[in-house]
């Protein structure tokens, strides 16, 4: 008897069909799996005997074989268990093809019979309802995130026995109902009015969210950059759908989501130690996977005492800042994952930590100094849109009862200016101004006439790159949106040019 199921597989974000043929012959009982499986597809045999035992249901007597089509593709992990399992329903007569014709199987089978939680759910099941799948049968830890996708019914499997009696309408599931994006949660989430005095930071923070542009904090150790930095979150501007949607992806096929909310609402903080390695960064694995840079998609990375990493590790920041995507090969396949992403870095000035420090003498050598700031490259500081200079907290301000603006006035402040970015950037790819493309700059940064001869004023003086312009002036048309002004005025140069001087203080 022959019999084929539907299931799915998972290459990086790229989800593809499987079809689980199956062929049970007369001769000596045997089960074997084909199609160019790993070592934890062939193992499931084993699984599924022991969970039919545990269930009471006996193995087929017969020669049993599983294919995996296409065979000339790598199927890797747990996730065929239940389509194999499937399979055998349908040999010994448990199922039907009218039931199982438009339904996709995935999902991991426990010795005992149950089903387990598997990564990677929601892009599998994006795929099965652009094939036109119907049906989908996930574990039942992973039904609300299947759910998430319209347009098909999505039944979470709790074991082996449930589906038989669903199969036989003894006890039919019920579909899942799926999370739905809302307003974001950030209760618990560090405030802006905790912080005494910065105004200056602040401001530049502000700016950087409401464009979503990179920033580097440089200052001495305890002038509030870490403190500064964590409670970015509560500033950002909500997610749309479509981003939220890509952010959970990727969080699915790390198996980092919550499987009671499971949709990623509040964009992603992320803060690796500065000991984590490149391809921590960027991702790896022999079967790739995610790193920090493509976690924190749509939402913030934030590199603390930023010369400590290693040279390796941000030199590979370089080309995903720009492309936001990266590649990563291996030999069992290339794998490409955005990271579209704010990057905000903070930093000692030297190895002590107070070169430049107003009242505190430094006890490096200028060769020190020279050292410890070279450890961050010319190209990569130029990819930093602000430069801000964290300077120490006066006792007037740490001493004051004055209460300090909070999260939410100034989240307000940076919606509006990201409404409009979103409005100007209707029908595109470009998300922010942080995102304009070369060939529109001119078109949506228009300048007045004193706006202009200060800009060539400074790129003359300063003798600035062309990503330096370009950085400026997309910094200067989110100082702009924040004053709600189409034209970029003088004002809203001398804002830009303001924080790119670091470079000339410290690097110079």
């Amino acid at each position: 008897m022959f019999a084929k199921i539907n299931s799915l597989g998972l290459m990086g974000l790229n989800a593809f069909p499987v079809e689980v043929e199956i062929e049970a012959s007369r001769g000596m009982q045997s089960f074997d799996v084909v199609g160019l499986a790993d070592a934890a597809v062939r193992e499931s045999r084993e699984r599924i005997r022991s969970a039919l035992r545990s269930s009471s249901i006996s193995f087929p007597s017969q020669k049993i074989m599983i294919n995996l089509a296409p065979a000339d593709k790598k199927k890797s992990g747990s996730v065929h268990d239940l389509a194999i399992t499937a399979a055998l329903f349908a040999v010994m007569g448990f199922c039907t093809p009218q039931q199982t014709d438009k339904a996709a199987f995935i999902g991991e089978v426990s010795l005992s019979g149950e089903i387990r939680g598997v990564t990677g759910v929601l892009p599998m099941t994006i795929l099965a309802q652009k094939m036109g799948f119907e049906e989908i049968y996930v574990p039942f830890e992973n039904a609300r995130e299947a759910a998430v996708v319209d347009g098909i019914k999505v039944y979470g499997v709790e074991s082996v026995g449930q589906l038989v009696l669903h199969f036989s309408g003894k006890a039919v599931m019920v579909p899942a109902s799926g999370a739905k994006i809302g307003e974001p949660d950030y209760f618990g989430t560090l405030d802006f009015a905790d912080v005494k005095g910065q105004a200056t930071a602040k401001k530049a923070l502000e700016i950087a969210a409401a464009g979503g542009h990179n920033a580097l904090m440089i200052g001495a150790p305890g002038s509030g950059k870490s403190m500064l930095a964590k409670r970015m979150p509560s500033i950002l501007p909500k997610m749309t759908f479509e981003e939220s949607i890509e952010t959970t992806n990727i969080h699915s096929v790390a198996g980092l989501l919550n499987k009671d909310n499971p949709l990623v609402t509040v964009r992603p903080f992320r803060s690796p130690h500065h000991t984590v390695s490149a391809a921590g960064l960027s991702g790896g694995g022999s079967v790739p996977r995610p790193g920090e840079i493509s976690l924190a998609h749509n939402g913030l990375l934030f590199l603390d005492e930023l010369a400590e990493f290693s040279r390796l590790a941000l030199e590979i920041l370089r080309q995903p800042l720009e492309d936001r995507q990266v590649t990563i090969s291996r030999v069992s396949g290339s794998v490409t994952y955005p990271c579209s992403f704010m990057l905000i870095a903070a930093m000692n000035p030297c190895p002590c930590g107070y070169f430049g420090h107003p009242t505190r003498k430094c006890i490096c050598n200028p060769k020190q100094v020279k050292n410890y700031l070279s450890k961050v490259s010319g190209p990569l500081l130029d990819r930093f849109d602000l430069h801000i200079e964290v300077a120490p907290v006066e006792f007037a301000d740490l001493s004051s009862k004055e209460k300090e603006e909070s999260s939410a006035e100034i989240r307000k402040r940076v919606q509006t200016a990201r409404d409009i970015q979103t409005q100007r950037f209707k029908g595109t790819e470009i998300t922010c101004n942080a995102r304009i493309t070369s060939d529109i700059l001119q078109k949506v940064c228009p300048m007045n006439e004193k706006a202009q001869n200060m800009l060539r004023g400074v790129f003359d003086r300063l003798g600035l790159s062309a990503r330096a312009y370009d950085r400026i002036l997309k910094v200067a048309r989110t100082c702009a949106d924040m004053d709600e002004s189409e034209v970029l005025t003088e004002r809203h140069i001398a804002q830009a040019v303001q924080f790119r001087s670091l470079d000339r203080k410290y690097w110079e």
